[in-house]
Order: C-alpha cells, then structure tokens, then sequence
C-alpha cells in the first residue's frame, strides 16, 4: 500500500467521523508526498503519523446563565496541534458547527499557514458551539467568562495564544482577556485581538483581508501584471470579506458582490467606499442580514444595488474570485460556475472554502490559485506583531503595521515558490505545502524525534 493510502486508512481507522478533517490532511497530502525529496518511505510515513496527531486537544464543558436567569450548557475546545516552531498561535471561533473536526481541520491548516509567515509559532485552534447571534451583550460576556475560566491554564505567551475568528471579535477578545486578568493577575501577550486601548495592535482587523489582497498582487507582479481595471466577486460579508473589499477599492478593482448565509448584493457598477461603510456599519455593529441592510437602504445606496435572496455570487462574470465566507463554500458546481467565465484567479479568504470536488476541478484548470493557508495568513502575521509589541512595551502605528504586513506577504510569496520546480512554478498550493511541510518536519527531527 503506497503512503497517500496508509494515511488516508489511519484517518479513517483512527476519526471515521471527521469528514472536514480527512478533507484538510488529504487535500495538501498529494502535494507533499510528489515534490519532497528529503524523506526515505518509511521516515515520510512516521513523519506524517506525528505530524497529524495534535499534541493535545483540551475539552470542557461551559456552564454559564441566560438573562432569564436559566443555566446553558456549551462544549469547549482547544487543539493544541504541533509547537515544533514555536508556542501554539491560532483562533478562537464561536459557532454552532464547531466540533473536534472542524477545529483539527482549523488547526492543522494553521501549522503550515504559521509556518509560511517566518515567525516562530506553531499550530493550533479553538472554541465552542456557543452561537452570539441573538444573544445580549450580557450574555456574551458570561459565557466568554465562563469559556476563559476553563481556558486560563493552558494558554500563555509562552504556551499557548489564542486570537480571534468567527464570532469572536474584539469585542468577544476584550471579554475574554479581561477574564484572563482577573484570573491570573499577567498582563501579558496571552491573547491577540485586542483592542489597541489595552495592548492590541493597530491593522488586526483588517489584516486578513489586506493580506489576501497584497497576496495577489504579489502573484500577478510575478507575471509583469496589476491589479488596477478589473472585476472581483467577494463572498460573505464580516470581517475578512469587508477589509478584501476596502484594499481592493484602493487598488482601483471593481467589486460586484458581498454575500452571507441567506443570499447575495449584486453592485452593477461597483461598490464604492461610501456604500462599503454604510455596510460595514450595519453588518458589523446592528448586526443585520444584507436582505435587511438592502431593504433599508435605499436613500444611502445607489441604484445599482441587486439583492439576490438564495443565490451565490459565483455565476456573476469576474476577473478575481474572493470566497471570504466559511469552508466548502463552494461545490464542484460552483466552480463550474465560476471556470465558465475564465477567471484570472481565484483567492481564498476563509479556511478550505472549497469542496473536494471544487479543488480537483480548480487545479485542473489554468486560472491562478492561491490557497488559504498562504492567502489569509494576514490575520496571524499583524497577531504575532501583538505579540511583539506586548513583550517590548511598544505601540506601533497603522502605517508601520501595513508595511510590515507587505513584506509579510511578500515573504510568504516568495516561500511559496521556493521548492517548486519549472512545471510547477505556478502551483501556490502544492509550493505552500511542501514549503511548511519541510520546515516541520525538519523541525520536528531536530527537537529530537528524528525517525530512525
């Protein structure tokens, strides 16, 4: 049995349930077993049995009291997934689909996504099935009381630091930090995500979506080609799809949609940044649906606004595609959508947003792929600058952070290229791969397990 084989039976021998996290370890595997070269069989086995196993993964139950005064009950999770390059850097994400699945999927992505970035972090991730929608201010901060009471100790800036992700913001961060003072008496850089009024960094919120832009440019630099003149389709509508949006505005690219879980805003001549604020205000402080935000809009919105209730953006004609929304975003369908109109490239802005079915077909294709693990690795690099502007005291402006941010992407670019060979100078994915693969392991061997 060949070693893609082996793997994919300890998978299914070892979580026959864990369909996102098979999805995740299979979709980079193929990558990594053609173009490695350092690793006999055998060591490349071993290797990957220890590269998939997480060193721990913490589970607790979360007690904590409605407004009604009745008590609820949530599950918790941290996967602490590898350290090999440094302590454990990866979000926190309050959702109703979180399971040990999607966060070892989670987790695993963000070993090589912090690996490609150059700083020393290594992989992990987090949260509960907690759902903030509907819930009071009140309410969120009980439950991110109770959530950080079972947390505290086993996160520190030197062991583990959690940040934020979906349905965890800065406001969810400052509740959670807050409780992790309380508790431990450490200002410290326990946490990433905070506001900059009590040590977070200027650029956080903004920093995936940027990056996934300044990702792109740096592809298309590559070529001798530019962003400026042509047409990008954006799907989901929070943070990250919102500052993707911002920068590409800034680069003089037409954006023609935002979309969330119930349809899709279709702009004819684009979304300008007057409209892009009037969203941004009610998507992400009122928290209302876009069919809200368009049914209230029309005084503030102009005529060219479409509300599309059911449907996804990806049949609408564009050069760039953004999926920005959540993972398997997009079907095998969906990309058909998408290649029929011969897309320049297609950058993913959330975590594994395509299906299986959607990645064989988009690798197939000719159009320049970027995947997440390289594209929105923007988020963590602006959160390990937190990191160093809490172990030095420091406080760095909005300016110094968005260059950095640019070298950061620059740099991940460039990693991505680093292995590949002439056939495969293009291939973002499989160069993202091998690049983070080859750092672990190594790393792994020289903390002392090297495989005999």
């Amino acid at each position: 049995m060949d070693t893609y084989n082996k793997i994919k039976k300890y998978l299914c021998d070892n979580y026959p349930l864990q369909s996102e996290y098979h999805q995740a370890v299979l979709h980079g595997l193929g990558d990594i077993l053609e173009g490695q070269d350092w690793l006999n069989e055998k060591e490349l086995e071993v290797t990957f049995k220890r590269l998939i196993e997480p060193d721990r993964i913490l589970s607790f139950k979360i007690e904590w009291f409605d407004d009604q005064s009745r008590l609820q009950i949530n599950k918790g999770f941290r996967v602490q997934f590898n350290n090999s390059l440094g302590p454990y850097k990866g979000g926190l994400r309050f959702h109703p689909t979180v399971n040990e699945s999607v966060l070892k999927f989670l987790g695993y992505e963000q070993i090589f996504k912090n690996a490609l970035t150059g700083f020393p972090i290594g992989g992990a991730k987090g949260g509960s099935d907690f759902n903030p929608k509907g819930r009071s201010e009140n309410e969120i901060l009980r439950f991110c009381q109770a959530f950080m009471t079972e947390l505290h100790r086993n996160i520190g800036h030197d062991e583990d630091i959690p940040a934020g992700d979906i349905g965890v913001g800065t406001r969810e961060i400052g509740f959670l930090f807050g409780h992790y003072l309380k508790l431990t008496r450490s200002y410290s850089g326990a946490m990433t995500g905070k506001h900059p009024n009590f040590g977070g960094s200027c650029g956080r919120e903004e920093a995936t979506g940027y990056g996934c832009v300044y990702f792109l440019k740096n592809i298309l630099e590559h070529q001798q080609k530019g962003l400026e003149g042509h047409k990008a389709i954006v799907s989901g509508s929070g943070n990250v799809a919102l500052h993707t949006v911002e920068k590409l505005i800034d680069f003089n690219v037409l954006v023609l949609t935002l979309s969330d879980s119930k349809g899709a805003l279709y702009f004819s001549q684009g979304i300008n940044k007057g409209e892009l604020n009037y969203i941004k205000e009610r998507k992400i402080n009122s928290g209302l649906s876009l069919k809200q935000i368009a049914e209230s809009s029309q005084e503030n919105l102009v005529d060219n606004i479409d509300y599309k209730e059911g449907e996804k953006p990806w049949s609408i004609d564009g050069d760039f595609y953004f999926p920005c929304a959540t993972q398997n975003e997009i079907s095998g369908e969906d990309m058909k959508k998408i290649l029929n109109n011969e897309p320049i490239a297609l950058v993913e802005g959330s975590n594994m947003p395509l299906t299986s079915e959607a990645s064989d077909l988009v690798e197939k294709s000719d159009i320049l792929y970027a995947p997440g693990k390289a594209s929105n690795a923007g988020g963590v690099a602006v959160s390990n600058m937190e990191r160093t502007q809490n172990a030095t005291k420091d406080s760095y402006s909005m300016e110094r952070i968005e260059a950095d941010l640019q070298e950061v992407m620059t740099t991940i670019h460039s990693n991505c290229l680093k292995y590949l060979s002439e056939k495969d100078k293009f291939n973002y994915k499989k160069g993202a791969n091998l690049y983070g693969f080859r750092l672990v392991s190594q790393a792994m061997s020289q903390l002392g397990g090297k495989v005999c």
